[in-house]
């Protein structure tokens, strides 16, 4: 089921860089060491617990408007980049991203509605995408696992696109998740540039704005009516049923550590209903996302189980039973090997 994987990527990229506000990235590799600040400077900030950086850059994501460009990076040499506006009117968000590197494409968002427009094949997809369940919310309930399982650092000062920057590592407790380096801007607190680290500290992904201007005169009025041009397009609307494991015959005999059920749907495929047991189940630990797609088996195109990765995101492909399961997220190999091992079938 390779072709909802970017359904697993727009929910992942909204559970991290909901510290940016955009759910839209793919991501990026490491240049350059942080100058480290004076002791005493770090002393003044070091206080903050995981909990307190995280709320503090997504409130800047969600306070102010910005217009930037962000090359994003992985250690396979793949490299793109996007120019970004985003605004906020109340309580509400409002994103533009025109991709600068590969196919055409522009990206609308104004709160959970998006629409992509295809300029190649004239297209307009739009569809919602919940958010539900991922950070910030975690951080303000009962059942956050992120200070369990993750501790935050200041490392020093940084500049990035020209704003002084906090740089602050996010490091896992345990073997199961990847730990994350993050510049935040010295004033607002917003993201200038993210890097997810492997166990060993080495970098996968970087995502990092060459270019920002803080404040910018971003119209989210002008924005929706961007939004809403699709006349002279062919518009199609991206449905997700919502379901849950259990209706659909799933279940895990075990949870995997720090990681919890937020959503579960079903995408059909043109006209005709996906068959009972078909899904799409969505797990994540406040920061890093886990996606099973589970389909029924099909030996003709369903040939190669195995392990694959590509920057952070890694993918396992395995046959269960009747069923093939595709395991996509930004964590080690060894925590879809978990996912994998636990799922099972109940009916």
């Amino acid at each position: 089921m390779h072709h909802d994987q970017p359904q697993h990527r727009g929910f992942a990229r909204r559970s991290m860089v909901a510290l940016w506000g955009l759910g839209l990235l793919e991501a990026a590799v490491a240049q350059g060491a942080p100058v480290l600040a004076p002791h005493g400077a770090i002393a003044r900030t070091q206080e903050r617990s995981v909990a307190e950086w995280l709320e503090r850059m997504h409130d800047a994501s969600r306070r102010r408007n910005y217009v930037g460009t962000l090359v994003v990076s992985s250690n396979t040499g793949a490299m793109s980049s996007a120019r970004i506006w985003h605004a906020c009117e109340g309580q509400q968000q409002f994103e533009r991203v025109e991709s600068l590197t590969g196919a055409p494409r522009s990206t609308f968002r104004r709160n959970d509605e998006v629409v992509t427009f295809l300029p190649e094949a004239r297209v307009a997809r739009t569809e919602r995408r919940e958010t539900l369940g991922l950070f910030p919310d975690l951080l303000k309930s009962s059942e956050t696992s992120i200070p369990e399982f993750y501790a935050a650092r200041r490392l020093g000062s940084d500049r990035v696109a020209g704003f002084d920057a906090d740089v602050v590592h996010l490091a896992p407790k345990d073997s199961l998740r990847f730990g994350y380096r993050i510049w935040t801007e010295k004033k607002s607190g917003l993201v200038v540039k993210l890097q997810t680290l492997d166990l060993d500290g080495s970098v996968l992904e970087q995502a990092a704005f060459s270019e920002l201007q803080l404040d910018a005169p971003v119209r989210a009025e002008k924005l929706s009516q961007m939004m809403a041009a699709t006349g002279g397009w062919r518009v199609e609307h991206t449905e997700a049923v919502k379901t849950n494991a259990a209706s659909e015959g799933w279940h895990l005999k075990a949870l995997v550590a720090g990681f919890r059920p937020v959503s579960c749907y079903k995408r059909p495929a043109g006209a005709a209903p996906l068959p009972e047991g078909s899904m799409q189940w969505i797990f994540s630990d406040g920061l890093a996302a886990v996606s099973l797609f589970v389909e029924a088996y099909d030996g003709k195109r369903h040939q190669q189980e195995g392990l694959f990765a590509s920057g952070a995101t890694q993918t396992l492909t395995r046959r269960v039973q009747d069923w093939w399961l595709t395991a996509v997220g930004e964590v080690p190999p060894q925590t879809l090997k978990a996912f994998a091992q636990n799922l099972e079938r109940t009916r």
